[in-house]
């Protein structure tokens, strides 16, 4: 783990640049967050924000979504990736949401994961936007960017997880999931990282390591 000077410059930097960094999904309520989050999976915000103005409409409450059936969702989501896995997993959602509780999102991490579809990392997100736990969700973005800075040598998304949880102070991990995650969508990008316009450069391990590739 980085040392506790670094650290406090790194979070300082996000706090004094990213001051209302926030997620990029569009939702309204607990439950609509919880299905935007579902259909994420491997696709992007924007594409998730296309489809689901219409699936809110036809499907406004769990009730509604427990309603339907695989086929009919299908035809809302047909344009995310992995529809048929996802219809399915929002169907027996809303059917287990409706049914155990009462139509309400838990806020309990551990009941979330019992909803099908819901991992840790969903829930995570959810537990941090929603209800303001402590907690942070590790996606792709997380990863890399933590692993890259130097706050985590975690080689899976849980021991980045821990690293992280056990580094940065319980009232800003949920703020800090959206530095790391913004900062990696936007300019610490998996294939063409935009190091020579990062604020943190001067903080990186990675940009260490490869300077002169990323400043040419």
């Amino acid at each position: 783990m980085m040392r506790k000077k670094s650290l406090n410059d790194i979070l300082g930097w996000f706090q004094a640049n990213m001051p209302e960094a926030k997620s990029e999904l569009n939702y309204r309520n607990p439950y609509e967050l919880l299905v935007a989050v579902m259909l994420s999976a491997q696709c992007t915000d924007k594409r998730v924000n296309m489809v689901t103005p219409a699936l809110f409409e036809r499907f406004p409450n769990p009730a509604a979504l427990a309603a339907s059936s695989k086929d009919e969702i299908y035809g809302y989501i047909r344009s995310i990736s992995y529809p048929n896995s996802k219809a399915e997993h929002l169907l027996a959602m809303a059917q287990k949401l409706t049914a155990e509780f009462g139509g309400q999102v838990p806020d309990d991490l551990e009941a979330l994961q019992t909803l099908p579809g819901v991992g840790r990392k969903t829930a995570n997100v959810i537990g941090a936007i929603i209800f303001d736990k402590p907690v942070i969700a590790v996606d792709t973005h997380v990863f890399r960017v933590s692993r890259r800075l130097g706050l985590s040598e975690g080689r899976n998304v849980l021991e980045v997880e821990k690293d992280l949880t056990a580094a940065i102070p319980a009232d800003i991990r949920p703020q800090a999931h959206h530095w790391l995650l913004l900062h990696g969508r936007h300019v610490c990008k998996a294939l063409k990282p935009d190091c020579a316009g990062c604020g943190l450069s001067q903080y990186c391990k990675y940009f260490k390591n490869n300077k002169k590739q990323h400043l040419e």
